[in-house]
C-alpha cells in the first residue's frame, strides 16, 4: 500500500472506534432486550431480523463501506441450511447479516463466551467451540444439529479463522461438511471478496471506506451423502468459493 495513505486510514480507524463504539452498546442493549423479554421460540429470528442485519446496515453505512451482494435468489429464506463462508477480516461479519435473511446461527470461539454482557448475547446468538477439545467439539456438533431441528441455520467460516495469507483461500475444516450430510441439509456458500483490503489486520489501525463483494453459490443438495462424501462435498464448496474470488 502507498505510505502516503497510511494515516489517512488510521484516522479513519479512530473515526470508526469513535462512531462504533456507541452504536454497538446500543445494539447490544436492543439484544439483551429481546433475548430478556421475547418468547424463546420467536427470540433469535427478530434479534436477526430487526437487531442484526440492522445494526450490520448501521455499522457498515457508518464505516462507509457498500456491500454488494449476489445471488440472494438462490437461498430460500424459508428453507434451513448449513450457510458456508471464507473469512478474510472482521469487517465479514456484519457482510454475513446483510446477506442472509434466513435465521441462523453463527459458529463462535468459546472463548467469546467468556466477556461480560456480551458473552450473554454471544451465547444467545452463537454456537461456542473449542477447537483444540474433542469433547467440546462433539457437543458443538449436537448444538447445531439441534438448531437445524429448530429451523434455524448454522454459519460457519469453513476455513476456522480469518485469512491472513496471500492464498485465496486457507484449508477447510471438515464441521460444515459433516454437518450438512449428517443432517441431510442443502448446504449454501457465501463468498466474501475485497473486505481484507478494507480492514488491513496484520498492520493494525488501517481501515478505509470502499466496496465488498459477496456471492451466494448455488445450494448443494446432501440427501443421500455419507461421511464418505465430506472430501467430494469439501471439494464442491472450495471450486465455488474459487470461482467467485475470481469473478470479483
Amino acid at each position: 500500500m502507498n505510505t502516503v495513505l497510511r494515516p489517512f486510514r488510521w484516522l479513519f480507524f479512530l473515526y470508526a472506534v469513535v462512531v462504533l463504539v456507541p452504536a454497538f452498546l446500543v445494539f447490544l442493549v436492543f439484544f439483551f432486550i429481546v433475548f430478556t423479554l421475547v418468547p424463546a421460540s420467536k427470540a433469535p429470528h427478530i434479534a436477526h431480523r430487526y437487531v442484526s442485519r440492522t445494526g450490520a446496515a448501521i455499522l457498515l453505512g457508518l464505516l462507509f463501506v457498500r456491500l454488494k451482494i449476489k445471488n440472494m435468489h438462490l437461498v430460500d429464506p424459508n428453507t434451513t441450511y448449513v450457510f458456508a463462508a471464507n473469512h478474510q477480516s472482521q469487517l465479514d461479519i456484519p457482510a454475513f447479516a446483510r446477506s442472509c435473511t434466513n435465521t441462523f446461527r453463527f459458529l463462535a470461539k468459546a472463548e467469546l463466551m467468556k466477556v461480560p454482557v456480551l458473552g450473554y448475547i454471544i451465547r444467545k446468538l452463537y454456537i461456542s467451540v473449542n477447537r483444540s477439545d474433542k469433547t467440546d467439539r462433539a457437543r458443538s456438533m449436537e448444538n447445531m444439529m439441534a438448531s437445524l431441528r429448530e429451523n434455524i441455520s448454522v454459519f460457519i467460516c469453513v476455513e476456522g479463522t480469518r485469512n491472513r495469507t496471500d492464498k485465496p483461500l486457507l484449508d477447510f475444516k471438515d464441521g460444515a461438511f459433516r454437518l450438512a450430510i449428517e443432517s441431510q441439509v442443502p448446504l449454501a456458500v457465501l463468498t466474501v471478496t475485497d473486505s481484507k483490503k478494507l480492514l488491513t489486520e496484520n498492520r493494525p489501525f488501517e481501515l478505509s471506506p470502499g466496496t465488498m463483494h459477496c456471492e451466494w453459490s448455488p445450494p448443494i443438495d446432501t440427501r443421500g451423502m455419507t461421511s464418505d462424501d465430506i472430501p467430494r462435498l469439501k471439494e464442491m464448496a472450495r471450486e465455488q468459493m474459487l470461482r467467485a474470488l475470481e469473478a470479483n
